[in-house]
Parts: C-alpha cells; structure tokens; sequence
C-alpha cells in the first residue's frame, strides 16, 4: 500500500490557559507528539508523548503561562516513509528519545531541528484545554479508530483496504484473522491495548513479506524498491529504531524487491566503521535522495537530484524473508 499523503490539522479557538494541556488524536496514525513553550526570550521542548487514534494526553499538567504553544507530530516508524508533512515555520529542536530541552533554539550534540505549528487550544467540557491532530480526511473519534486499524492491518498483510474509518464484514475479517493467527481473543478488539498489540504485531518478523530487523544500537533507514516488470520504483525512507522489526509496505505481487538500508546517527549522519558507511545493499544502482522520495525513473539519477544508490535483490522464493541489519 502506498500511503497518501496526511495533513496535520489544528482546530482551535481563542482560550485562557489555566487547565491542564490534552493533545487529541483524530487520525489513521498512532503518533508522537513533542510540544514547545514560547515564553518570552526562552523557548523550551518536550516530547514524545505517544497517541493512538481517538485517544487524547496530557502534555502539560497546571497552570501553563506561555506566549505561544507549538507543536510538532510524527507518525510511528511502522508506517514508512514519513506520512505526515511538518509546515510549521518554528524550527526547534528535538531529540530521537524522550527529552525536555530548556533551550530548543539552538540545539545540541544529539539534537535535530524540527518543524512545529503554532496552535490555540480550545477549552473542553472538562475545563482542560485541548489541540487536536486530525487529517483532511476529518475523521470523528470512531472513524479515526478504526481507520487506525484499517491501516495496521493492511501494513501487516491483511485485506483491510479501501483505508476510509468504515467498518464492514471485509475489516472485520481481516481484525479476525489478526487476533487469531496471534492467538488473541475477539475481546481484544475492544482493549485500550489494541493499537500497541498491533504495533508490536508489525514490528516482527513475519512468514510472509519482507521484514527488515535493527540488531544495531542505532537507528536505520531503509528504502525498498520493486520491479512489475514494467518500471521499477524506489521509495524511502523508512525508520527502523534499534532492536525492532518493520514490514515496509509492498503492493501487489512485484516480479522482484530490493532493499537498501544505512546506519545513522542522533544527528542524522550516517556511521561509519573504518571510515566505510555502515549500510547494507548490493549491486544494484537504483535512485535514492536524502529526504522522503518516491521515483519510477531510474536513469540519470544526479540530473534528477537523486543519488545513484546500491540495492541488493531480496529472495522472495519462500514467499517471506527477514533481512537483519548487524554491526559485522
């Protein structure tokens, strides 16, 4: 499945900030959600709180006193090649763990700038003040869930699809077959724990598919490519953190996959072991570039702006295969 593009929205209105802080999550994504506190001459940073579909959290406990609240929100790495576009014009920094930085303007070793929106919370029915996250899809809270599920299930290889937060016997199937091939019963459904339980279900490894698996104590990312026989289009980047699994998303049946991955660091500099970048591919030159990228054109790479980038043919034969990225 080709992900469409999401578009992060804030509704708000005008309100006093006495309450505590919720962010609300009326998207198809399990997110993460950093906020930042512009006070005068000091801005500082926060995050990352996680948020499922239809759920809200508390970011700010009390009384805030700020002259504008930011906020910048990131899909989970499950779901590919970065989903959701950040427009904000605040460029502040974070870091790829939980963090609280004091002063997010100028960042640090460790540190990378991110891209957050302004927001004004409204005041909800429980005296807190609330943001929300939606998509232009504009999902109510149950729409939301279950397109969150919809999505899960697609990216874990059952046929949930069209992904439009409209439940039917073709999704409730596909949630079926789910919970029993994990051995679950139906009443996990309804759990709280039902997005973590799916999140931990895509990140390992799978008899069917590719899955790429991070042995390394650092982040990865990774592209894939594949040939219809037709065109062969390369698509990235996907996070792998450290020590988790990850099903990159594949349509159809594509006459052969080829995968790309490299190590990087906290500031997005990719390692490297005995002065040689520490990635795994193969021989084959297919078009890569450093920010999110999708492309069926595989000649002329430079011209295009893209870089010519070793992918390595992936044995799909038995129908399913793991790639483990180690440190040699």
């Amino acid at each position: 499945m080709t992900l469409p593009a999401a578009i992060v929205s804030f509704l708000f209105s005008s309100a006093p900030a006495f309450a505590d802080l919720k962010i609300c999550n009326r998207m198809s994504y399990v997110v993460e959600a950093a906020i930042g506190i512009d006070d005068k001459a000091a801005t500082a940073t926060r995050g990352w709180f996680r948020i499922d579909p239809a759920t809200c959290r508390v970011v700010v406990q009390g009384t805030l006193t700020a002259d504008r609240i930011l906020l910048n929100a990131r899909a989970l790495g499950v779901y590919g090649a970065s989903p959701i576009p950040q427009s904000g014009r605040d460029m502040l920094c974070v870091a790829q763990d939980n963090f609280v930085i004091a002063a997010a303007r100028q960042c640090r070793s460790g540190q990378t700038q991110a891209a957050f929106t302004q927001v004004t919370p409204t005041q909800g029915a429980d005296g807190n003040l609330v943001a929300y996250l939606a998509e232009d899809s504009e999902y109510d809270d149950e729409q939301a869930r279950l397109a969150g599920i919809q999505r899960l299930l697609v990216i874990a290889g059952y046929d949930a699809a069209p992904i439009d937060g409209v439940d039917g016997p073709k999704t409730q199937a596909a949630l079926a077959a789910f919970l029993k091939s994990r051995g679950l019963s139906s009443d996990v459904a309804a759990s709280p724990n039902l997005f973590k339980t799916m999140v931990d279900a895509v990140q390992t490894p799978s008899a069917t598919g590719l899955t790429w698996c991070n042995d390394t104590p650092h982040k990865v990312m990774a592209a894939i490519a594949t040939d219809d026989g037709k065109s062969v289009t390369s698509r990235g980047w996907y996070r792998v953190d450290p020590k988790t699994c990850l099903h990159p998303d594949v349509t159809g049946q594509p006459k052969q996959i080829f995968s790309f991955a490299e190590a990087v660091d906290a500031d997005n500099r990719v390692v490297k072991l005995k002065d040689r970048p520490l990635n795994w591919g193969g021989d084959r030159q297919l078009c890569t570039r450093e920010t999110k990228f999708e492309t069926s054109e595989q000649t002329d790479c430079g011209a295009r702006g893209f870089a010519p980038t070793g992918f390595g043919a992936v044995d799909m034969s038995s129908g399913g295969k793991t790639l483990r990225f180690a440190v040699p």
